[in-house]
């Protein structure tokens, strides 16, 4: 089942994608029938927080000549940095170098607290594309990395909530203008969804609807003004982004 979020005439529905048809989602009543090519679509999810994971691909360790790590290494992007499909994402004018990071993103069902590793998956929506935007200079600048992925719009989150994938061994690819940047399999993942539940839950309580992001393959680098970028998970779908110049 597909799980979406969308707009029409100013008023935001939860939906069921079915083909290019979307259905109410329980509780919810359509005024009419949707086609997917007729709606906003929107973050498919409300998070309370994004807790992302670095560090995370055993080929993005060997491209920067790290040792994997022994546990997960955690940081936080806030619920203001979340866009949508075809949102913009804009750069800020405190950063002269903002990479793309494409990253599987977990959407959490149900409130998890110091939750076992045997019953994870129980706590686990579904899984959806994320790009994880990151202002890579201000992360070098700062030793820390709340300003460099914090910033508004960092966070572009879609196009759905898939729950019935299997996270074990999908596809992931980044597109910058039609190039192919990143590529690799959620198999090269070293700490597994159900893993990062885990442990996160044992840190921290996840709400319903909050957002891991599992981390980001080899192959990062820079966007500029102009470019589109896109994020394509095997089996779940393509998430699709302008990028922009804020002079503000």
């Amino acid at each position: 089942m597909r799980l979406l979020r969308f707009r029409v005439d100013n008023q935001v529905f939860e939906g069921i994608l079915e083909g290019e048809e979307i259905l109410p989602a329980a509780g919810q009543q359509f005024p009419r029938r949707f086609q997917l090519n007729q709606v906003k679509l929107l973050p498919p999810c409300v998070p309370s927080k994004i807790v992302a994971v670095g560090l995370n691909y055993r080929d993005h360790a060997e491209e920067l000549h790290l040792t994997l790590p022994e546990e997960p290494l955690l940081f936080m992007k806030p619920s203001t940095s979340v866009i949508g499909p075809g949102d913009s994402v804009s750069l800020p004018p405190q950063s002269q170098r903002v990479d793309y990071e494409a990253e599987l993103g977990i959407v959490i069902a149900k409130t998890a607290r110091r939750v076992g590793l045997d019953e994870a998956r129980d706590y686990i929506l579904g899984y959806t594309c994320l790009n994880d935007v990151t202002a890579r200079d201000l992360q070098t600048k700062d030793g820390q990395w709340t300003r460099a992925k914090g910033f508004d719009t960092f966070c572009p989150i879609g196009p759905w909530i898939d729950t019935e994938i299997d996270p074990t061994d999908l596809g992931i690819e980044l597109y910058l203008n039609g190039e192919r940047k990143q590529r690799s399999r959620t198999s090269n993942l070293i700490f597994s969804p159900a893993e990062l539940v885990a442990f996160i839950s044992g840190v921290m309580t996840l709400q319903p609807g909050d957002v891991i992001a599992t981390g980001t393959p080899s192959g990062i680098g820079p966007m500029k003004h102009g470019d589109n970028v896109e994020v394509r998970i095997e089996g779940i779908g393509s998430l699709v982004n302008p990028i922009v110049k804020n002079d503000g």
